[in-house]
């Protein structure tokens, strides 16, 4: 059976816990024989009096007789059924052409994955390198100012995932646990177990290299093929009266290869795949996303405010938040991907631009606390957009381009002391918190680099986060920008079947279609249009 919203104090023990169970439930002792945890969490709403509380998964000696007795009570019921449960098998000559996964990004992995562990063996194609070379081009960006546009924190295995907090939480709904398929793959590729039951759970980078290694030899060992090094530059595409079919793909090498069921999970940075797409007719709607800055604090200071004396405490870690202001220009600035215990990264994918994103490892035990702080964009604010479906990538490339100059034209980032921004001055040097932007930072006016509606928002949210966490707004935190590739600026519409609306075979998937926001929900969407290729698959094969 599970029971749910059990609360006890911070420092509690397990026998405290076991006690708590039998009281909640009204049972003796012997009458438990097993629990485990499904999910813990924290309440820090009062620092001074932190509670955990649980979901629990437990078994006693008459379940019935438990379950009727406390029928009435909303939080005890049946243990719901969690596990996996594949939609298809691949016939035992698996389709010829095999399906195509484009992309090695959260979504693509599990893409590529559930389609592997059906019997699909399915061909996986990364424009970028495997982890490890991948992240010695990274490091080569962040140490010396030397990008490779095709190997980077966008392209390459794992996605950008990969130089993350590595957060595994969502807020989307999931009633299937698709979500609990993800992690429990996770764990079994060498995450942490506590991953399973803690409600905020995260990997860090340097686990998440290892995972990914992991899960790619599982494809292999399945019958999947992953190839590296492979941009696909184009699409052969069948058209139809009322709609298209995908036939095949065109490789940068030139090769062709032919291909009837393509799962499109190229994140949100594979600008030059949706230009082409788009030129091949390829229905894509433009898409609000959010841009900004990256602000940084002193760790400490995150955790006094909100843990109070609590912080410190291991079995919390380090704090983390998560704010939101309507402003009264009618726009919103909120937080996003809070990295507690992290550093600012440099995230761009293209030369003469700089983009930045936050990074934690697993410990999140570096001195500063960063988190994006942005502000929400429509199409209504891209020029051309009302004709040009692609003119939110315009919109970034134009602010991303004004970033690199005012950073000194050299990948440093424009970066701005809380005061000065507020003041409506340029910052010419910097106070107490240390920058965790490498290559470097340049003190600048960061007003220079981004929308007026965005920069009246965010001088008009930091006091009011200030009110909400106390010293959020002091004088020596850093703003450092801009961060532009908080979500995709497209939507690759697709229709119930998870294939675009106007080309058949074509799965478009993730965070680059337009149908996720992170890596949990990214997998997720993943495992669902693994689930709809492999159904067209049986379906196209299947006896009449």
């Amino acid at each position: 059976m599970r029971l749910t919203e059990l609360k006890l104090h911070l420092d509690h023990s397990e026998s405290e816990l076991r006690a708590a169970i039998l009281h909640r439930l009204g049972i003796a002792a012997d009458e438990l024989l097993g629990f485990s945890i499904f999910r813990r969490s924290y309440d820090a709403r009062k620092p001074s009096a932190i509670v955990f509380i649980y979901t629990l998964d437990i078994e006693v000696k008459n379940e019935k007789a438990v379950l009727t007795r406390l029928r009435g009570d909303r939080h005890v019921g049946p243990t719901p059924d969690t596990s996996y449960h594949f939609v298809a098998k691949a016939p035992p000559t698996p389709p010829v052409p095999r399906p195509v996964v484009i992309g090695t990004g959260p979504c693509g992995l599990f893409a590529g994955l559930i389609l592997a562990q059906m019997g699909f063996r399915p061909l996986i194609l990364e424009r970028g390198k495997a982890v490890r070379e991948r992240t010695q081009d990274t490091w080569g960006l962040w140490r010396k100012g030397q990008l490779n546009p095709e190997s980077n924190v966008q392209f390459g295995e794992g996605g950008a995932g990969t130089f993350s907090d590595g957060k595994l939480y969502s807020q989307i709904k999931d009633p299937e646990y698709r979500g609990r398929k993800v992690l429990t793959e996770f764990v079994k590729a060498g995450a942490p177990a506590e991953i399973l039951y803690v409600a905020k759970p995260h990997i860090g980078t340097f686990k998440l290299v290892g995972m990914v290694e992991n899960m790619r030899a599982e494809i292999e060992a399945l019958g999947g093929e992953i190839r590296f090094g492979s941009r696909v530059d184009d699409i052969d595409i069948e058209q139809g009266q009322m709609c298209s079919q995908i036939r095949g793909l065109r490789l940068a090498d030139g090769e062709t290869l032919a291909a009837t069921h393509v799962v499109l999970a190229v994140g949100h940075s594979a600008r030059d795949t949706f230009a082409m797409l788009h030129r091949r007719g390829v229905h894509i709607e433009a898409k609000p996303f959010s841009i900004g800055v990256r602000i940084e604090h002193p760790q400490s200071l995150i955790d006094r405010a909100r843990l109070g004396r609590n912080a410190g405490n291991p079995l919390l870690g380090a704090a983390d938040y998560k704010l939101v202001h309507h402003c009264a220009n009618g726009r919103s600035a909120y937080s996003f991907c809070m990295c507690p215990g992290g550093t600012v990264v440099a995230a761009t994918s293209e030369p003469g631009r700089v983009v930045t994103n936050g990074m934690s490892q697993y410990s999140r035990n570096e001195r500063n606390a960063n988190s994006a702080l942005v502000v929400g964009v429509t199409p209504a604010d891209y020029p051309g957009s009302d004709t040009d479906p692609l003119a939110g990538i315009a919109f970034q490339r134009h602010w991303e381009s004004l970033a690199f100059e005012a950073g000194g034209g050299n990948y440093n980032a424009p970066a701005q002391r809380v005061d000065d921004f507020l003041a409506g001055r340029p910052s010419t040097t910097l106070g107490s918190v240390v920058p965790s932007y490498t290559p470097g930072v340049q003190p600048t006016d960061l007003a220079r680099c981004l929308p007026d509606y965005v920069v009246a928002a965010l001088r008009e949210s930091l006091p009011a986060f200030g009110r909400e966490i106390a010293g959020f707004a002091m004088d020596d935190a850093l703003l450092t920008g801009v961060e532009t590739r908080t979500s995709s600026p497209i939507r690759i519409t697709r229709n119930e079947e998870f294939q675009s609306l106007n080309t058949r075979g074509l799965f478009p998937a993730g965070e680059g279609a337009g149908y996720a926001g992170g890596i949990l929900s990214a997998a997720v969407d993943g495992i669902k249009v693994a689930e709809a290729v492999a159904l067209s698959l049986t379906r196209k094969t299947s006896p009449d």
